[in-house]
């Protein structure tokens, strides 16, 4: 299997986390897709469908945020590319805001209409991934001039929201909200409450320590990441993944793959 990565450049490394490609993908029946807590866009090279949860879609999609594993066709993507955003940078792109895509996956012609399609038909001609993500990038760029800004407060929110130990209502009053207004604005441009996006990246912080690690020490980390203890771990891990920390450690290479699409 080949995986790439592309990172994006000026204006849009400001809502883009990357760009990413994969090639030659092993059939392996089903696979679990973790959530990451934004958005990508999903594009299918070889055939023109995407299967999630027994579900199936058009060859390119918006999956919105999930808040836990979904189970995703891994053959079906033998070829495929997408774009990774950051936390609430997919809002200037869509149709429609974060909050009306969660738990979801939609077809991108319902958002963006024929274009959709006409780009999905460019990225499956082109010859190289370099040329695929300067045509990604393209389309990307040709919708910022029209977009409508999020909420002032979210930028400064989403930073402190990352930092650990930092509750939703610590944010809601650095921002000058009240905490209804700030779970109702988060929720819509994001695509999950904040709540709900605290657990996750405090589960990505989890992960990334583990899989540094030899031999876990399961309570430690329990501890090093805020977590009550190792049950309130376990059963965090298993909402997430569908599996346990150790059976996520026996699969740390696929998770590393599959966890950019989740």
């Amino acid at each position: 299997m080949r995986f790439v990565r592309g990172r994006p450049g000026a204006p849009l490394e400001r809502f883009i986390a990357y760009f990413w490609a994969v090639e030659d993908v092993p059939a392996r029946g089903s696979a679990r897709l973790v959530p990451s807590g934004t958005l990508d866009l999903v594009v299918n090279l070889r055939d023109d469908f995407v299967r999630v949860n027994g579900q199936a879609h058009s060859g390119i999609v918006a999956a919105g945020a999930y808040g836990r594993h979904v189970t995703s066709d891994d053959h079906a993507l033998a070829s495929a590319m997408g774009v990774h955003f950051k936390p609430g940078g997919a809002l200037p792109f869509l149709a429609a805001p974060p909050g009306e895509l969660a738990d979801r996956h939609v077809d991108l012609e319902a958002l963006w209409g024929r274009s959709a399609i006409e780009l999905r038909e460019r990225l499956c001609a082109a010859s190289t991934t370099a040329e695929r993500f300067a045509i990604m990038t393209a389309a990307l760029r040709s919708r910022l001039p029209d977009h409508v800004p999020g909420h002032r407060a979210m930028p400064f929110a989403l930073q402190q929201l990352a930092q650990p130990g930092r509750t939703v209502g610590d944010v809601a009053s650095s921002v000058e909200l009240s905490p209804r207004r700030f779970i109702q604005v988060f929720t819509r441009e994001v695509g999950m409450t904040p709540k709900h996006l605290s657990r996750i990246l405090r589960f990505q912080r989890f992960s990334e320590l583990a899989r540094r690690a030899d031999n876990p020490d399961w309570g430690e980390l329990a501890a090093a990441c805020g977590y009550f203890d190792q049950a309130h771990l376990i059963n965090e891990v298993r909402e997430f993944t569908g599996t346990t920390p150790v059976g996520l450690s026996r699969t740390a290479q696929r998770f590393d793959d599959l966890y950019l699409l989740g």
